[in-house]
């Protein structure tokens, strides 16, 4: 199976993204019959998307899992939609990391209102609870950088007709980002990378049951 993995930089005044670090220690990962790339996003509106789509028309993955930062949440959050628009509220925080503030656009003028994850969203939830690990099915990737990449992909996916299985997981912060904010939910960083692992397995066998399927 080849896997291509994407992450974000750090976004909105935060020193740190743990989907970065976990981008980096999965690019050195070895699990038995994956296949596995990286990309680093920037925390752009579109250009995500583009840069990540250009990794997978040269990498021609079997799996797409696209990771971001979900801060404030409490568990790793399979998204199970995503939907048609970028917006930024004028009274949200921060902007994308180019100052661009999009209010009630399309991500497609043309595609579907919403489009769902191909990834098996409550298998992983289940994998991950059993492993002692804080997980829930999400039913909103909001309408951020994240939503924008979940949404192109999969919109990529379903116009070109792609046997192709890709979805988006959020994370919440890890521990060293509630050192400088102790109010912010948290998890250790080494939940979060064995939560990942977890989930690429649960993929891994989603594709191959596919795959057998279709012999």
């Amino acid at each position: 199976m080849k896997l291509l993995l994407s992450g974000f930089e750090p976004f909105g005044g935060m020193k740190v993204n743990p989907t970065e670090q976990l981008m980096q220690d999965m690019a050195a990962a070895s699990i038995t019959g994956v296949d596995i790339r990286t990309v680093l996003l920037p925390v752009y509106f579109d250009e995500c998307a583009e840069i990540l789509l250009q990794a997978v028309e040269k990498f021609q993955p079997d799996v797409i899992i696209s990771c971001g930062l979900a801060a404030g949440r409490t568990s790793i959050t399979p998204e199970r939609i995503a939907i048609n628009v970028k917006d930024i509220a004028p009274d949200a925080s921060y902007p994308d990391n180019r100052g661009t503030r999009p209010q009630d656009e399309p991500i497609d003028p043309d595609g579907p209102d919403g489009l769902f994850s191909g990834l098996p969203v409550r298998d992983m939830v289940s994998r991950l609870q059993a492993a002692g690990i804080p997980a829930a099915v999400s039913n909103t990737a909001g309408t951020y950088i994240c939503n924008n990449t979940m949404y192109a992909v999969l919109n990529y996916i379903r116009r070109h007709q792609l046997p192709v299985l890709a979805g988006f997981v959020h994370v919440p912060a890890s521990s060293d980002m509630a050192a400088d904010k102790p109010s912010l939910p948290s998890l250790p960083y080494d939940m979060l990378l064995r939560g990942l692992k977890l989930i690429i397995e649960s993929t891994r066998t989603a594709w191959e049951t596919r795959a057998a399927c279709q012999l």
